[in-house]
């Protein structure tokens, strides 16, 4: 379907992701995605994470499109996308049933390419609502650039940060920030991706 949204940058890096996901969801039952975007990443991983419940979310003006990608493949462990913005919606709670599972917590949470699209007090409040809502031994996993100790890891990123700031965004957040803000969880990978990107796993 042509009129499909399409990200090219989504396409790139999803199977490296879910390399990752492969291992440290492997004992995840359901997966909150904050900003499912264009419905890609959830698109290709569902089916690939069939043990798992994978529930995507975002604003309403992306619906349409992730509903696209989601009608076309077809998984059955995939769910329609919930209104979600942080610092606007409560944290959503699970209604899903798959395998037996009713009303089950969000054991796992992932989120890609939306913290530096975010303001910094909403990153901030991103990492302690996953900190506060995720059960004991929850993963995070966070896909994106980040600096390290507030240096750039690239100068295509320094690029990159001016054109987001230039655009009204955050911007790139330095790993250590993150850290401080994500009260209740430890970071424990930073896996080296595509294009200057990590994806970081916490585990509460």
């Amino acid at each position: 379907m042509s009129n499909k949204p399409y990200s090219q940058a989504c396409e790139n890096n999803k199977q490296p992701i879910l390399n990752v996901l492969q291992r440290v969801f492997s004992q995840s039952k359901q997966v909150l995605e904050i900003g499912s975007g264009t419905g890609q990443h959830a698109a290709f991983f569902a089916p690939n994470l069939s043990h798992l419940v994978w529930q995507t979310s975002d604003l309403l003006a992306n619906h349409d499109g992730i509903h696209l990608w989601l009608k076309e493949t077809q998984a059955v462990n995939l769910r329609s996308p919930i209104n979600f913005k942080i610092g606007q919606h409560d944290w959503p709670n699970s209604s899903l049933e798959h395998k037996g599972l009713t009303n089950a917590e969000f054991d796992a949470v992932f989120t890609a390419n939306s913290t530096h699209i975010m303001q910094p007090h909403e990153a901030q409040q991103m990492m302690q609502l996953v900190g506060e809502h995720l059960p004991a031994e929850g993963v995070f996993c966070q896909y994106g650039p980040f600096n390290i100790n507030g240096q750039y890891t690239s100068e295509s990123n320094r690029v990159f940060d001016q054109h987001l700031k230039g655009q009204h965004c955050g911007g790139i957040q330095s790993i250590e920030q993150l850290q401080e803000w994500a009260v209740g969880l430890s970071l424990v990978e930073q896996n080296k991706m595509p294009a200057n990107n990590m994806l970081l796993v916490w585990r509460k």
